[in-house]
């Protein structure tokens, strides 16, 4: 699966320059699974941003982007449909764009939906994280990003080999500041990256690249 793990998702030129390179054709003949489950398990929020994130609204900047089709696809629901319905579905998509929310309740529907042993062998669908939803292919997201109340631990899918800071120094989370990305990162121990919302992380076959018109920082391990 190739990535392109972002904070604030297709916020710049730039990053949306690289999602049609991975995609190797044009956003408006590509088909889109949108995945809004990780919203469900962050306290702040619930249906009103869900349907803003469906609708494309901003900040959320995943489904309005010109797509040829979006679908929903809702991690809650796979277990009770059966995989003979859903994973063709997913087959068929050019790429899922999947929000944010809590990354550790993201985690746990995607082992429970089934979606995390399939993830390997999508081998030419992009995966579009959005915050959480790039999270959650890290190993470790860092206990002050745990909303989830019935969250075992912090430990995400572990796709990748590092971890992600999100929103760095957005102006509505005061508290995001580099010097609190720095404390985390120490917490982890592990290489790390603190991203605003105008960078993105592209992952394509072990090779990462930093696509930003903002600003990151590298935390080696």
């Amino acid at each position: 699966m190739k990535l392109l793990l972002t904070s604030g998702g297709i916020t710049n030129a730039s990053i949306r320059d690289a999602l049609e390179a991975m995609l190797g054709k044009p956003i408006s003949e590509s088909n889109a699974l949108l995945v809004p489950t990780a919203q469900w398990g962050h306290p702040m929020l619930g249906p009103a941003t869900v349907r803003r994130t469906v609708a494309g609204e901003p900040p959320f900047l995943l489904a309005s982007l010109g797509w040829a089709s979006v679908g929903v696809l809702e991690l809650t629901a796979l277990p009770s449909i059966g995989e003979e319905r859903w994973v063709p579905w997913v087959r068929e998509a050019d790429v899922l764009l999947v929000d944010g929310g809590d990354a550790t309740y993201l985690h746990h529907w995607m082992q429970e939906s089934g979606l995390s042993k399939l993830v390997p062998s999508l081998t030419d669908t992009v995966w579009v994280g959005l915050s959480a939803g790039s999270m959650v292919m890290t190993p470790r997201i860092g206990d002050r990003f745990v909303n989830w109340p019935s969250a075992p631990d912090d430990r995400g899918l572990g796709v990748v080999d590092f971890s992600i800071y999100p929103h760095l120094d957005h102006e509505s989370m005061p508290s995001n500041t580099m010097a609190d990305a720095e404390s985390w990162a120490a917490e982890l121990a592990a290489p790390a990256y603190a991203i605003d919302d105008e960078t993105a992380i592209k992952v394509v076959d072990g090779t990462v690249e930093i696509i930003s018109e903002g600003h990151w920082k590298a935390f080696p391990a």
